[in-house]
């Protein structure tokens, strides 16, 4: 299939986005407003304005909804805070379905404030995570394994979105990890597509996309040397390791392959990369069941949002143009 044939049939999918739904904060303050307070003599950061969009899995939305999939819904945790109900703004204003997210007053919204110079454009400051570092309330993990159960077979793809680097906290718990290995097992006409910064060892029946820093994380946890060993595993169908710059390399039971990628010698930035990726190579997936034409798709998405302030994202026609650029693999 062309470029085009694969983008132009994303709009006959629906999707499902499981796991860690952040709101991304974006602060842009003025140095030359930095008088001292009043009461503690410290410098303030004058923030003279504010945009809020969805984060982590809710980044992966966001490019689902743009690549112009059918129907895309998250599933996860948000809490009953200011945060939560901007968070819930968002992901609605995106025509983004959250009725499968729960609300609680148990936990905080995971949120990421990011501190922008005004001046250059830069951020420049410490960033403020909201995060969450206690287990999730066993009463909302059993309420999202049951939603699990009930609403992941009736979408074609589902991506998880395992973002949370705290030990505890994060909404990909074991329980509800093995539920969606579950799933996987049993449905395996549908795309279960999984991205995890710190338990990527831990899924199975899943194809995994991680970076090269997050497949050195799991070789040393696990005790395991190579991409192949990973891939047997976790039984991945396919494991997709990202690479930056030189693109991917894709192992399947029938061996290993480099995927290159579209060259971008200054990108703008590339926050939520790997979230486009995601989106792309998972959409991609479902249509040719090919994980090289995936890995290709998902790259030429990435190329585009790091040419964008933030989490960009990619359009259809974006990305049939970008695809001029490079050659893509063989069916």
């Amino acid at each position: 299939m062309t470029v085009a044939e694969i983008v132009g049939a994303f709009p006959r999918l629906s999707v499902l986005v499981v796991g860690d739904i952040c709101l991304d904060h974006w602060c842009t303050y003025d140095p030359a407003e930095a008088e001292p307070s009043r009461e503690t003599g410290i410098p303030r950061l004058a923030v003279t304005s504010s945009i809020s969009t969805p984060g982590a899995a809710g980044t992966v939305a966001n490019n689902l909804v743009t690549l112009g999939a059918r129907e895309v819904a998250v599933m996860g945790v948000v809490g009953d805070d200011g945060h939560g109900y901007e968070l819930m703004r968002e992901l609605s204003h995106r025509q983004i379905g959250t009725g499968l997210i729960c609300r609680t007053p148990l936990i905080r919204t995971f949120t990421y404030t990011k501190i922008i110079n005004g001046r250059n454009g830069e951020e420049d400051r410490p960033r403020i995570d909201f995060i969450n570092t206690s287990p999730l309330p066993p009463s909302i993990e059993q309420e999202l394994v049951g939603r699990v159960n009930n609403h992941a077979k009736h979408f074609d793809v589902v991506i998880i979105s395992d973002q949370a680097e705290t030990n505890t906290g994060g909404v990909v718990t074991p329980l509800l990890r093995e539920a969606l290995s579950q799933v996987a097992r049993t449905q395996p006409g549908r795309v279960f597509w999984a991205d995890s910064r710190r338990r990527l060892e831990h899924f199975r029946h899943i194809t995994l996309k991680p970076n090269e820093d997050e497949v050195r994380g799991a070789f040393e946890r696990a005790a395991l040397s190579s991409f192949s060993e990973l891939r047997a595993h976790t039984r991945a169908p396919a494991l997709i390791v990202t690479s930056g710059g030189t693109g991917a390399k894709v192992t399947t039971a029938d061996g290993e392959w480099h995927v290159p990628t579209r060259p971008v010698a200054q990108p703008v930035d590339i926050c939520g990369a790997g979230d486009s990726f995601n989106a792309g190579g998972a959409l991609t997936l479902a249509i040719t069941g090919d994980p090289l034409q995936a890995a290709y798709v998902g790259n030429l998405v990435a190329s585009i949002t790091i040419m964008q302030k933030g989490t960009g994202s990619a359009t259809p026609q974006q990305v049939i143009a970008a695809a001029q650029e490079v050659p893509g693999p063989v069916c």
